[in-house]
């Protein structure tokens, strides 16, 4: 008997999709299902859509996976060409940001918005852990919000511990599929389980040797909400790397640049010291943040460059 359904867990081996009536099924795949244009570690991913094949009363076999609508990966290994599908099928990302412990720079966050833009996947800049601000803190979040709100990006804010806006955040979720990510210790699991009762993700203190949190995620997941829609919480990530992108490109993944592109005197301009630049001297006009233009030519000037390997803690 044939079924549909999607990928809400992987273990490696195994598979548990959820059945379009909501029951479970644990599945493996069929031989090598290979993806057109993709060297993956993983050929299915949390949020795949599938048609299975039971094997037997209580397992399947996955023996096809549907066009995806878009995807995120990350590179397997340092040494290695293959990637990592980390999940697919999404609507949205938030991405969670903490300015006391852990600390999240405007740096890893560029790189994330950089892939999530390259993968056509919409992202949300939630600051979290609110309670926990001081004055100098409240400053520092009011130069993040600036930024990222004159750049263009959705910016929100919360605690997730003493569920300040948690409900108004939670909002923005329903009815979509929406994947959490962040460093380990910003309160994935914390928000996640205070918008969907009963969830009971694990949750770690912030290491104060470190000032980072502790690994509980080991894979992705996804979790229906009563709300409607689903939440995918992933591993915590230690640095995000921008992966599989032309440095000539990555200029287009900055919004606020992207409207000066056309004007620059030469096509091939890397807006870095040629003549005539006009997002060179939007920089200087105070039209790009000082943050975000040394980011770009930080990743662009980087000899790993685009290249670089994003690190799952």
């Amino acid at each position: 008997m044939e079924f549909k359904g999607q990928v809400i867990k992987s273990t490696g081996l195994w598979y548990q999709v959820r059945k379009e009536d909501g029951q479970m099924v644990d599945c493996r795949i069929v031989g090598k299902l290979k993806l057109k244009g993709i060297k993956s570690t993983n050929p299915v991913a949390v949020g795949d859509r599938v048609w299975c094949r039971m094997e037997d009363e209580e397992k399947a076999l996955i023996t096809e996976i549907e066009k995806r609508e878009n995807y995120i990966i990350r590179r397997s290994t340092n040494l290695s060409k293959q990637t990592h599908i980390i999940a697919a099928n999404i609507d949205q990302v938030f991405l969670l940001v903490t300015l006391t412990e852990p600390y999240t720079t405007t740096g890893f966050i560029d790189r994330f918005l950089i892939t999530s833009g390259a993968y056509h996947i919409p992202a949300v800049l939630v600051f979290n852990k609110l309670d926990e601000h001081d004055e100098k803190l409240d400053m520092r979040l009011s130069e993040y919000l600036e930024t990222y709100d004159k750049a263009g990006y959705e910016c929100l804010q919360m605690s997730a511990l003493k569920q300040i806006n948690t409900d108004k955040i939670a909002q923005r979720m329903k009815n979509k599929t929406t994947l959490l990510a962040g460093h380990s210790g910003v309160g994935k699991s914390t928000f996640a389980n205070a918008i969907q009762p009963g969830l009971d993700l694990k949750t770690a203190e912030v290491s104060q040797l470190h000032k980072q949190g502790k690994h509980t995620t080991t894979f992705a997941e996804m979790f229906p909400l009563d709300f409607g829609g689903f939440l995918i919480d992933t591993p915590g990530i230690k640095s995000f790397g921008v992966y599989d992108i032309e440095k000539k490109e990555i200029s287009h993944y900055f919004p606020e640049m992207l409207k000066f592109l056309g004007d620059c005197k030469f096509n091939d301009c890397m807006h870095i010291s040629e003549p005539h630049c006009a997002v060179r001297a939007a920089y200087e006009n105070g039209q790009i943040a000082y943050t975000r233009y040394k980011n770009y030519l930080e990743i662009i000037e980087d000899d790993e460059g685009p290249y670089r390997v994003d690190i799952y803690a």
